[in-house]
């Protein structure tokens, strides 16, 4: 008996297209720079740099989401927090991802490294002072703690057990982010901190979800459109099993809740990565990021430039 005789036909998940709105990226780049000069009315000059430095990240997140056909590329500015750059994928390969990540922060510190020599050199206040927010958003940024890039890196090495570590990993993330905040007095980190509680809830629950639909032998890690009738259902009863909201809903509900169903379903799904990098290049990805983290630590603390100019003005 074939499958469509004993489990009815999945329903369709519409595929809305977003496309790169340049329009949008503008407008919340501007309130960006208004909202920034609104509390600090007299650092024009520095939130100039700020918008160019975050601009420059992320553009190279940009290009090569595009470069590798990410769907639904945009970037984003939100006022007193930063920048970030939205895109997706049906199938991800970690080599791509390799490649999407590192494009933002390795770039912004050569960058910074340049605009330091040059500074040193032709003894110029403005270039030192961008060349320290190039190094400083983009080390922070190799920190490898989630959700920062160096966070994203750092995950792309693991390929077992990755729910499970992706819990454990918000976790630590969660609270070193508040232990900071609360040690340097800066509710913005302390909030996002706390934000990152309920990653971690969510990881919590996805790590729980997979986690019977593995003892049931249910494959989860595929893209909605792959899954069977047959996957798809099971997928479903697992859900209600252990969604009590869910239960609930759907007892009380009326309505056809087939297209609710179906986004649980695609939300529970592991997003397949092809495991294609090579040794090679994640040694290289290693390489590259400590050079990244220690190049500034050198050129500062080196005597290979000379800032003495600089704390005679101060």
């Amino acid at each position: 008996m074939e499958e469509f005789d004993l489990y009815p036909p999945k329903p369709l998940i519409e595929k809305v297209k977003v496309e790169s709105n340049w329009g949008l990226t503008f407008f919340s780049m501007v309130l960006f720079v208004g909202t920034f000069l609104f509390i600090f009315k007299d650092q024009l000059r520095f939130v100039l740099f700020l918008i160019m430095v975050l601009f420059i990240h992320e553009m190279g997140h940009y290009l090569f989401m595009k470069l590798f056909n990410y769907q639904n590329v945009r970037m984003l500015f939100i006022p007193l927090m930063g920048a970030f750059v939205q895109g997706n994928k049906e199938k991800y390969s970690q080599k791509e991802s390799f490649f999407v990540i590192s494009a933002g922060p390795f770039p912004g510190i050569w960058i910074g490294s340049a605009i330091l020599v040059f500074a040193s050199i032709y003894k110029q206040e403005w270039m030192l002072e961008l060349s320290f927010l190039f190094l400083f958003l983009n080390v922070i940024n190799l920190i490898p703690i989630d959700p920062l890039d160096g966070g994203q890196l750092f995950k792309l090495y693991v390929t077992k057990k990755r729910d499970l570590f992706l819990m454990v990993f918000a976790l630590v993330s969660s609270m070193l982010m508040i232990l900071v905040g609360w040690k340097i007095d800066s509710y913005v980190i302390l909030a996002f901190g706390f934000l990152m509680g309920f990653k971690v809830r969510s990881f919590q629950r996805s790590y729980h979800l997979r986690k019977v639909m593995d003892e049931k032998n249910i494959r989860f890690e595929s893209t909605y459109d792959e899954l069977t009738n047959e996957e798809y259902a099971k997928i479903k009863e697992v859900l209600i099993d252990e969604t009590p909201a869910l239960q609930k809903y759907l007892s009380l509900s009326e309505e056809n809740n087939d297209e609710l169903l179906a986004s649980h379903v695609n939300a529970a799904l592991l997003a397949p990565v092809k495991q294609d990098a090579s040794r090679t290049l994640k040694v290289l990805i290693i390489f590259f990021w400590l050079l990244s983290l220690s190049l500034p630590v050198y050129l500062l603390l080196s005597d290979v430039l000379d800032f003495s100019w600089y704390f005679e003005k101060l």
